[in-house]
């Protein structure tokens, strides 16, 4: 009877699955090893069949959100902003900060860009040196480049106005995806779209059990499919919050809250584990199986091959609803080496200045500012590569840079999503120097603080810091400074010494930079 019943809702399945898939086409060429997607039957056990379930999931789950919600201030502007136009460029902006980066640390961030640029014209006026300045310390910096043109686009080629469509948000806006299409519109226009982030993957794996890869296609529009039929239609932006608030904080990636979370009795995962513990411990007890469990048993999935959706892998007694999803392993990051020289001359105020280049406009880090750098490459002693980095700082500066100019201090390790990096950092102390070009700058160290710079950057200088930043100057050509300096120099070092041998608080960069002015 049951296979029966669910022969007949088979082609519903099928179809709802097509239904969401993206109607335009894939901008990447599938290759030769990829086979186009298969239409394939769905178990109703991954899916929502009961209206009355359906609307009684979102009630509860957004009685929860309404109690529960933390107050954002994307949040907040989303529901306060009358004109339409601002909200959902205020709603923009957060969802590009949110993506792969915690929310506690785009909160500052966020407010002071819409401090800054309160709208995507005020945006669009802003040039990109200053997009990246003010992006600087919140990582994946394309993204900070792409709300700036898609700023200008929208100023240049929209009339000033953000698109007002889920698919005009899909096409018109560089970096928007479909994620962020579908929770800008939802949240700012609400359109009755759902959206399906990495913590809406979580939720829906675990509450309808969907243990297969969750990145393959056919999961991914199974996803798709789920959400577009959860969203509530008078409430999509908040339904799509409260799913997304839900994964972040009670269905978390381990220790998931599974006690406190609304929407349990709605989850596949929960009741297998809950099943199985009361049957574990009835047997512990020795208690008969005459009365039913508190939670009624449920089947598994039943087709008549193999599910696409289901677990691949054996259930892991251990893991409980943590089986759930299942992703494929992560490369591991590629691993490269850095020679870096910190450059300091004398400023004009006595203040000490470093020397920054631009990197290029386009790839890792683009268009922001770094201490010379050279990559590690294969085929090349570090040696090599030293010489080569006194070759490229002799052409910059002006002056010939000798090998035993530089100064080891130290290696600072930096982790991008993909790349694991090893800055090898030396310094250089110069008595003067006047080079002034399009990639290169002097900043003072208080300028060098609020500039567009990586984390690496200031990883770099809180490194030379911790050790006392040239502790004996050295001029280009290798020889120690006048007979004073020399003294003040060996004074500081051994003072360094002391402090190290003794375990004490570690002397300030600005101890030996001579600043004049002293950091907040």
């Amino acid at each position: 009877m049951l296979r029966l019943t669910m022969r007949k809702v088979k082609k519903e399945v099928v179809e709802l699955v097509e239904s969401v898939k993206p109607k335009r086409k894939r901008q990447k060429t599938r290759g030769k090893d990829e086979e186009p997607m298969r239409t394939v039957s769905l178990s109703t056990y991954h899916t929502f069949r009961d209206p009355a379930d359906i609307a009684d999931l979102q009630t509860h789950l957004l009685s929860w959100y309404d109690l529960e919600k933390r107050e954002l201030p994307w949040r907040t502007l989303a529901l306060t902003e009358a004109d339409v136009n601002t909200r959902t460029y205020a709603v923009w902006v957060s969802e590009i900060m949110l993506q792969q980066t915690q929310v506690a640390t785009v909160i500052d961030y966020y407010n002071k860009w819409m401090k800054r640029w309160p709208t995507v014209s005020d945006l669009a006026a802003a040039t990109l040196e200053e997009v990246n300045q003010m992006w600087a310390g919140l990582g994946y910096y394309s993204r900070g480049k792409r709300l700036h043109e898609g700023a200008q686009k929208v100023l240049s080629k929209l009339d000033g106005q953000m698109p007002v469509t889920v698919d005009g948000l899909l096409r018109q806006l560089p970096g928007v995806g479909r994620y962020t299409a579908a929770a800008i519109g939802s949240i700012a226009l609400g359109h009755v779209t759902g959206a399906v982030d990495g913590n809406v993957i979580r939720v829906l794996c675990r509450m309808r059990a969907i243990g297969a890869d969750c990145t393959s296609p056919i999961v991914t529009e199974a996803l798709w499919g789920l959400a577009n039929t959860l969203v509530d239609s008078e409430r999509p932006g908040d339904f799509n919050q409260a799913m997304m608030e839900l994964g972040a904080r009670i269905c978390t990636p381990k220790a998931p809250l599974c006690n406190q979370c609304p929407v349990r009795s709605y989850c596949h995962s929960y009741r297998k584990v809950h099943v199985k513990q009361e049957k574990t411990s009835r047997k512990l007890l020795g208690k008969k199986d005459g009365k039913p469990p508190v939670l009624p048993d449920i089947e598994d999935c039943r087709t008549d091959g193999i599910c696409p959706l289901c677990l691949s892998e054996p259930w892991d007694e251990e893991l409980g609803v943590q089986n759930f999803p299942r992703k494929p392993a992560k490369k591991p990051p590629r691993v490269e080496r850095t020679l870096t020289c910190v450059v300091t001359r004398d400023g004009e105020e006595g203040e000490e200045e470093f020397l920054l280049t631009q990197r290029p406009k386009k790839g890792l880090l683009a268009g922001l500012w770094e201490f010379p750098s050279r990559l590690l490459e294969e085929g090349m002693s570090e040696k090599e590569h030293k010489g080569a980095l006194c070759a490229d700082l002799s052409s910059l500066l002006g002056v010939q840079v000798i090998d035993s100019s530089l100064k080891y201090v130290g290696d600072v390790v930096h982790v991008f999503s993909h790349i694991h990096q090893t800055y090898i950092v030396h310094t250089l102390c110069l008595r003067d120097a006047d080079t002034q070009t399009e990639n290169t700058q002097w900043l003072s160290r208080s300028a060098l603080h609020d500039a567009a710079v990586s984390t690496g950057v200031k990883k770099i200088v809180k490194l030379c810091d911790s050790v006392g930043l040239q502790t004996a100057h050295t001029s280009t050509d290798g020889k120690r400074r006048k007979s004073g300096e020399k003294k003040d120099a060996k004074k500081r070092q051994r003072g360094a010494k002391k402090t190290t041998n003794s375990m004490k608080k570690q002397m300030s960069l600005t101890s030996f930079f001579r600043t004049t002015t002293q950091e907040p």
